[in-house]
């Protein structure tokens, strides 16, 4: 009844032919890749760059994400190699259970739950305010007491329910209306860059790393734990205010990770879960810096609006109509982040419900959707809930918090899976492993110590939570615990797992 026993490998890829919890392979590395582009390109690129250019890094920040897409490129190395070896649902949670055991797996999936439910909830409510701000600008006035802001968010509740009907429907069936509304996405922000650099002037990139100086100060319980633990004073622009800078933007990349989660319905998960990884990785890079370097270019870095970066951009230089085409972009491109991390949290409780450690019934797939249906159902609701009724802005914290620490582990794991199980077939590995895993892990946890003490509060709490379920019901009666053989698998529990 060890709490780190691990599930074998042999053990997780026999679950995928349980026939009540079986996912359809459907999906290829095309799918993959856009499904990626959709998720990590969202509220970052309408608002973040804006912001981090005014207070961190000015024109630098174009290297500010450099340095966080080198940052997380590390770790989509390590999810690149581990989807590849186990192409199971549930991501890091799957990848933890073979290796770290079954205390972290569930750290992990409760974690990632954390992750992409109040994400989803998040990017709902950013996509509320802009629907709003673009039925504005096209005269429609939407109600204050069902706006954003009010006792309950409307549009974000409408949104996450018919989300969550299209996700229940079938997952290619959501890819399909996904493509269309990421090629509507790709098309607003290449708009802003081809339309925007006819409005550069160069004088704004000077000086293009603007000097350093002394950033302000947190107080309480909103200081990084970093600063309160070092006592370093915190510095904006200069080399330094680009590293601060790329603290900010790595979090516009985050959503690679969920295209992990769908390993079990690619077509071809050795050669496709790779390519839709780093392939998402790279084009948001590219498209990240040059987005970046226009909006420093049209406007001096002090001058922005951290708001609306890319529409008052536009505003400044005498072309107010492209803002409602702007917001219309934004309307489209936080529809995906939100329908992916939907689907992303379905899939890691799928996964944990297969194990036992959740109870098993709530995620039977529906014969005809192949889908999750009772899982997407309750998961959609709660999000809708979450959405419309809660003021979380103050918790995208906790996104991150989440987020970095799945990293962190992940990276972790692959040196020891390497050493424990040489001989898995791998069809892609990290290179320059160990170094690289553990490179990834330290400067996933420097930036963990970047977030305050109030978001590292909450955390604890929410891990709190996780540790109660699992000491009173997931230990007793996960497959480990009762011996469960799984689907073509004979044998006692100890063929199951690697102690």
């Amino acid at each position: 009844m060890s709490v780190f026993r691990t599930k074998s490998i042999e053990a997780s890829m026999a679950s995928a032919d349980e026939s009540d919890h079986h996912l359809k392979r459907r999906l290829s590395a095309l799918d993959l890749t856009v499904f990626g582009v959709g998720v990590i390109i969202g509220a970052g690129i309408f608002t973040l760059t804006g912001r981090a250019a005014k207070d961190y890094a000015g024109p630098a920040i174009a290297l500010s994400f450099v340095v966080g897409a080198v940052v997380c490129g590390l770790a989509a190395l390590c999810y690149a190699e581990f989807a590849s070896t186990v192409p199971i649902s549930g991501s890091a949670y799957t990848f933890s259970y073979a290796t770290l055991g079954e205390l972290i797996a569930w750290i992990i999936g409760w974690d990632l739950l954390l992750e992409l439910m109040l994400g989803a909830s998040v990017v709902a409510q950013g996509w509320s305010t802009y629907l709003v701000k673009l039925l504005d600008q096209l005269g429609i006035t939407w109600p204050e007491s069902l706006a954003p802001g009010s006792h309950f968010d409307l549009p974000a509740f409408i949104l996450i329910a018919l989300l969550t009907t299209l996700v229940a429907i079938g997952i290619k069936e959501s890819l399909r209306v996904n493509l269309v509304l990421v090629a509507i996405k790709l098309f607003i922000v290449l708009f802003v860059i081809f339309a925007g650099i006819g409005f550069i002037n160069r004088n704004n990139w000077t000086p293009f790393i603007p000097p350093s100086q002394p950033g302000e100060a947190a107080s309480g319980l909103t200081t990084p734990l970093f600063q309160a633990i070092t006592g370093v004073e915190p510095v904006t622009f200069g080399v330094l205010g680009i590293m601060s800078g790329a603290a900010v933007v790595f979090f516009a990349y985050i959503g690679f990770d969920v295209v992990a989660t769908t390993a079990e319905e690619a077509k071809n998960p050795q050669r496709d879960l790779p390519i839709g990884i780093i392939g998402s990785l790279v084009i948001c890079t590219v498209l990240y810096m040059a987005v970046s370097l226009v909006i420093t270019g049209m406007v001096k870095y002090d001058k922005i609006d951290p708001d609306a970066a890319l529409a008052s951009a536009f505003t400044s230089v005498g072309k107010d109509g492209y803002a409602t085409l702007i917001s219309a972009g934004a309307v489209a491109g936080l529809t995906t982040v939100v329908m992916t991390l939907l689907i992303g949290a379905t899939r890691v409780t799928f996964a944990m419900s297969r194990d036992r450690l959740i109870p098993s019934g709530l995620g039977v797939t529906n014969e005809r959707t192949g889908t999750p249906v009772k899982l997407t159902i309750i998961i959609g609701s709660v999000v809708a809930l979450i959405a419309a009724l809660t003021p979380i802005g103050k918790l995208e914290e906790m996104v991150n918090i989440g987020t970095l620490t799945a990293f962190m582990l992940v990276s972790i794991a692959i040196p020891i899976l390497r050493k424990r199980r040489p001989d898995l077939k791998r069809a892609f590995k990290v290179p320059g492993s160990p170094v690289v895993p553990w490179l990834s892990a330290l400067l996933c946890f420097y930036l963990i110590l970047n977030l305050s003490i109030e978001t590292w509060i909450r955390f604890i709490v929410w891990m709190a939570i996780g540790f109660l379920i699992y000491f009173a019901y997931s230990r007793h009666n996960s497959k480990l615990a009762t011996g469960e053989p799984e689907s073509g698998i004979e044998g006692s529990p100890e063929v199951l797992s690697e102690r």
